[in-house]
């Protein structure tokens, strides 16, 4: 039978919009659901972001506001003084119990589909080095190359990761809602920014068909990353 995995972009718990998503694209209990990451924080239901990933058994990868929440979990959980959390994050650290907590801290950093030759990964890859082989932060953070070859969080410098990117295999990420809708031949970028009032956008494989649906409103500003 042929496999169909449905790649969605940055969700920042906005669940409406990702029931929207499935619905639209017509995902079912036979097709595999994957999550670039960044499931919770700043929108207006992580906890029900969570439960619906649960419930559907979907996958994902460790997005860099998803590692701010465990973060703070784990140094609560190590009996140490936990760091401070922005409001958005404080929010998800009152909601969350043990359950949503370990299943978020089993989110790999990234993920291979063999099935479909592609990758998952939160924010980028540095071209000519093996995933596994990469720093944690860069594959959660990084947005450019600069010149002397290593990432960089900032737009205005260096150059958009994805361009340089070559593949095999094709990665598909999220984590740059400025850039937006991202459509490279071997990178598939899938930040449409919802939880700013853009829209969720997801990608089909193997056939790379997109699907998007509007934000129901804006929960936040951009900015905070």
């Amino acid at each position: 039978m042929r496999v169909r995995t449905l790649v969605v972009g940055d969700v920042h718990g906005c669940r409406e919009e990702l029931e929207d998503l499935l619905e639209q694209s017509g995902w079912d209990e036979d097709d595999d659901l994957v999550s670039v990451g960044d499931l919770v924080a700043k929108g207006p239901d992580s906890l029900g972001v969570l439960r619906l990933m649960r419930e559907v058994q979907g996958r994902a990868v460790r997005g860099n506001h998803d590692q701010h929440c465990l973060r703070w979990w784990e140094a609560k959980r190590a009996g140490h003084d936990p760091p401070e959390l922005k409001p958005a994050h404080q929010r998800v650290a009152d909601e969350l119990e043990d359950s949503d907590w370990h299943w978020l801290a089993d989110l790999p950093f990234f993920l291979e589909l063999p099935e479909h030759d592609a990758l998952v990964v939160h924010a980028g890859l540095l071209p000519g080095l093996a995933p596994r082989d990469q720093k944690p932060e860069d594959l959660m953070n990084m947005r450019s190359v600069l010149p002397d070859g290593t990432a960089s969080r900032v737009y205005e410098e260096g150059t958009p990761w994805a361009l340089l990117w070559e593949g095999p295999p094709l990665v598909v990420f999220g984590h740059d809602a400025v850039r937006g809708l991202q459509q490279h031949p071997h990178a598939i970028g899938l930040d449409t920014g919802c939880v700013y009032g853009g829209w969720l956008t997801g990608v089909w494989l193997p056939d790379r068909d997109l699907v998007s649906v509007p934000a129901r409103a804006t929960y936040s500003q951009p900015g905070g990353d």
